[in-house]
Formats: structure tokens, sequence, C-alpha cells
């Protein structure tokens, strides 16, 4: 669980660090911080939810934010609430999302710089 929470601080290190030096538009910088947010409120709401039996946050919605540059802070909800970290399935599904998203930025970027 620490290499999780590890490796999302280091993302977000990188993300400030990218932002403040001008690689990342701010715009850029400013969506993933907030999609960032927004997941890890939906990690620990969805586990708050899962120990009440209450409706959960659909899985979809959770990796569509990973997607969406969010999985800085879904890494940190994992890690941190100890949710959907041993779930197998979902951590294959998440770490292609991770990957799909920093192949999407960096091509993003090498277009931008043109």
């Amino acid at each position: 669980m620490v290499w999780r929470r590890n490796l999302a601080l280091a993302a977000f290190g990188a993300l400030i660090g990218l932002t403040a030096t001008g690689v990342f538009p701010l715009w850029l910088g400013a969506w993933c911080a907030l999609a960032s947010a927004v997941s890890f409120a939906l990690y620990g709401h969805d586990k708050r939810a899962a120990q009440r039996k209450q409706q959960r946050t659909p899985e979809r919605t959770l990796q569509l934010l990973a997607f969406a540059g969010g999985w800085p802070g879904a890494l940190l909800g994992q890690a941190l609430f100890r949710h959907k970290h041993r779930k197998m399935p979902f951590q294959w599904v998440f770490w292609l999302c991770v990957l799909a998203n920093v192949a999407s930025i960096a091509v993003l970027l090498r277009e931008f710089s043109r």
C-alpha cells in the first residue's frame, strides 16, 4: 500500500512541476488536479457505501475518471481507504486506463509543442 501512496504523491509532484514550468498547459494541470480530487472523493464515498451496504459508485465511473486524468487521486484513494486495491479484474482495467491517460497526454503535449 505504501508504494501506491508514494506513486500517487510522485505523480502529484510531477503534475505540479510540469504545470509550474509550463510543460503542461495550465488548463491540463487544473483538469488533472480536479479529476484527481473527484476521484479521491469517490473512492472514499464508495468505501463508506460498501461498509454501510448502500448504493455504490459504479466501477466504470472510477475507471473513467482514472482515464480522464484522475488516476493519481484514485491511486491515493486506493491506498488511504484500502479500497479496490485487491480486486484484480478492476486493477487490470485501472492500470490500462493509467497507461492510456499517460500516453494520451504525451501525444497531446507533442501535438501542442509543434
